[in-house]
């Protein structure tokens, strides 16, 4: 499932919670800008979990496979960057054959250069790690009505421009998605019924330098 048909999903969970809840929507609306915004929750501490319906056996048997530790946790872990430092430095995989294949001995004006093969191997490094566009992981606190409450989102490194000459960013181009368990109340005040349903939760998997 793509992540624009994940969001829809999400946002019609959010439609029908919302008429049983008062309000709970994506702000702002739907669309496959990720990210996924943040919800806006009615505050009502009616709406949310008690201790007994937060059994961690009987939670992480209803999530079942679906539980994936690298992404969620149960306890609130460090809420802090993971890895920005390290995946500016970091190149994964082969060089991209868009920039491999530059030929730099060509100038604008139909004229042509000699370059050295050293010279070339350390220009073309620069270059890519320039327009690198690593995905940056931090953990977010969903609230009490998510288990497990913690998700660990990726975004898109975006303290400059990723282009030579500037101008274009980093934007996402594929995301995966993790299901949680949500916690659903249908009905008002002591007329409601409350249980724990799956939801899908969309994450940036890979980010691009484009316009």
């Amino acid at each position: 499932m793509g992540f624009a048909q994940t969001l829809l999903v999400y946002f019609l969970v959010s439609i029908h919670l919302g008429v049983s809840q008062h309000y709970l929507r994506l702000r702002p609306s739907p669309s496959e800008h990720l990210p996924v915004p943040d919800l806006k929750e009615d505050p009502d501490p009616e709406y949310d979990p008690r201790d007994q319906d937060m059994p961690e056996r009987n939670l992480r048997k209803k999530l079942g496979s679906n539980f994936d530790s690298t992404f969620m946790s149960i306890s609130s872990p460090m809420l802090v960057n993971l890895s920005a430092q390290d995946t500016q430095m970091k190149l994964l995989g082969p060089m991209p054959n868009e920039i491999k294949r530059l030929d730099l001995a060509e100038t604008p004006y139909g004229k042509r250069v000699k370059v050295g093969k050293k010279a070339r191997r350390k220009f073309l490094q620069w270059l890519w790690t320039y327009t690198h566009c690593p995905v940056v992981y931090t953990w977010k606190d969903l609230g009490v009505r998510f288990w497990p409450r913690y998700i660990k989102e990726g975004n898109c490194l975006n303290e400059r421009s990723c282009s030579f000459p500037e101008g274009m960013v980093c934007k996402p181009v594929k995301s995966i998605t993790k299901t949680f368990l949500r916690w659903y109340c249908q009905g008002f005040l002591r007329q409601k019924y409350c249980t724990w349903i799956p939801v899908q939760y969309p994450i940036i998997s890979e980010c691009k330098c484009s316009c």
